[in-house]
């Protein structure tokens, strides 16, 4: 049958079964489309409980005994108490490191303060799972006999330590994607700020509104200016709630606002014009990171040029030159 095929073919491959696979592929494609236009989810929707979490919180502390504050607050977590008594057994668990894992996790945009605990954990198991078993394959058999003791110390040292810190790393990763995320949207963040102050709003309720209107297009600073606005909804003191924006996101800039809110809070200061001044700093540091940016790309496009773009230019231009050259020698 695919040796002698009985209808038309193209390179010996038969034109009517080539038409059925691609219109059943094509079916597929259009299938998975439908159901992902279908399927779609709100990008706000996880954000948006979350917030609505932190409330009921922020609620049951006002209103609770502080006898049954940690009770109903903190979640039972099977898995990270066993990891927790497990670090206290060993007398590794510190409480500065937890503090420190835990600031690390809200300005990666991790809202459970348990998993401090399992960052310590994959500190301490880690080299285990991945170091050891590089050691045993460098040092304990003769898959990499033929190299040298400096290259085999370099393989385990290396396991070992990038091990160790692949929590750190990860989390440090997720911090900086998400401090820039939050320093693009921030000049419009304080427009839209100085714009609510002098309409009339209270500082909460303006947070409030410039969530809501930057949730779409900067979601994680419309995260944490809703934080804010419940914070200081529910909170007996309003600094402590820009103190926790400030902690939250590892920014200089949003330290500065925090600052500026304080003071304003605490001096009656006109909040719009401060706002204002601010706003107009960033967006001056905004335009001089963008013109540090373009200063670089001779020096970041030259290995480029010369590898790719030069050696193509050669043989547009001097090929046809060089084949003449060759016809004419050919034809003497």
């Amino acid at each position: 049958m695919l040796s002698n095929p009985d209808g038309p073919t193209i390179l010996g491959v038969d034109v009517t079964m080539a038409a059925t696979l691609l219109a059943a592929i094509a079916a597929l494609a259009v299938l998975v489309a439908i159901y992902a236009a279908l399927s779609v989810r709100d990008p706000m929707a996880k954000r948006v409980k979350a917030l609505n979490e932190r409330r009921e919180q922020l609620k049951a502390d006002v209103t609770v005994a502080p006898s049954r504050r940690r009770a109903q607050l903190v979640k039972k977590n099977e898995t990270t108490d066993r990891m927790r008594v497990l670090l206290s057994s060993l007398k590794v668990l510190q409480d500065e490191q937890i503090k420190v894992a835990q600031t690390k996790l809200l300005q990666a945009g991790i809202r459970n303060r348990d998993l401090a605990v399992a960052v310590i954990f994959g500190r301490l198991v880690l080299p285990i799972l991945i170091g050891g078993p590089v050691l045993f394959l460098v040092y304990g058999t003769d898959t990499f006999a033929t190299w040298g003791p400096i290259k085999s110390y370099l393989v385990a040292a290396g396991a070992l330590v990038g091990s160790y810190k692949a929590p750190d790393i990860y989390l440090k990763n997720r911090i900086q994607k998400r401090s820039d995320a939050i320093r693009k949207g921030l000049p419009d963040a304080l427009d839209l700020l100085v714009i609510c102050a002098e309409a009339g709003l209270t500082v909460d309720a303006a947070f409030g509104r410039v969530a809501r209107e930057l949730g779409r297009a900067y979601p994680e600073l419309g995260e944490e200016f809703s934080l804010t606005a419940i914070e200081l909804g529910f909170l007996n003191e309003r600094r402590q709630a820009f103190e926790n924006l400030a902690q939250r996101i590892d920014l200089e800039a949003v330290r500065s606002v925090a600052t500026t809110m304080i003071q304003t809070e605490k001096y009656g200061t006109p909040l719009a014009s401060a706002l204002r001044v601010l706003s107009a700093e960033f967006r001056n540091e905004r335009m001089m990171r963008a013109e540090e940016k373009a200063a670089r790309l001779p020096a970041i496009m030259t290995v480029p040029l010369i590898l790719f773009i030069l050696p193509t230019l050669f043989v547009v231009i001097l090929g046809p030159a060089a084949c003449s050259i060759s016809d004419a020698f050919v034809n003497r």
